[in-house]
């Protein structure tokens, strides 16, 4: 089931509160960025978030559970988006322990 654009607005109307938000479609769902580090998913009208050790440690209670099939297990956080300080709170200390995105080499002339 792809996600509806109700449930995406109401989502990224939450995270944009933090700021620094954007997405990529991808096959009906969307791949979540804050500031230009993949934090998670947004799939079947549900926030799904890397499990990082600030996020566990935030959000102890969170449900667990896959994306989509063939990934790896995720949180749902769908019952915290409108607790915007906890929001900001987990997603500024997951960027914190998130890689820096890979550079997008210059490609080579021919």
């Amino acid at each position: 089931m792809a996600t509806s654009i109700q449930a995406y607005e109401f989502i990224m109307e939450q995270l944009n509160k933090v700021g620094d938000i954007t997405t990529r479609k991808m096959m009906g769902e969307y791949l979540v960025y804050f500031k230009r580090k993949l934090i998670g998913n947004i799939c079947d009208d549900q926030l799904y978030l890397k499990p990082t050790d600030s996020a566990l440690r935030l959000l102890p209670d969170a449900e667990r559970d896959y994306p989509y099939e063939g990934s790896k297990t995720q949180m749902i956080i769908m019952d915290n988006l409108d607790h915007t300080e906890l929001l900001s709170a987990v997603l500024h200390a997951m960027y914190e322990e998130l890689p820096e995105p890979k550079s997008k080499s210059a490609k080579s002339k021919k």
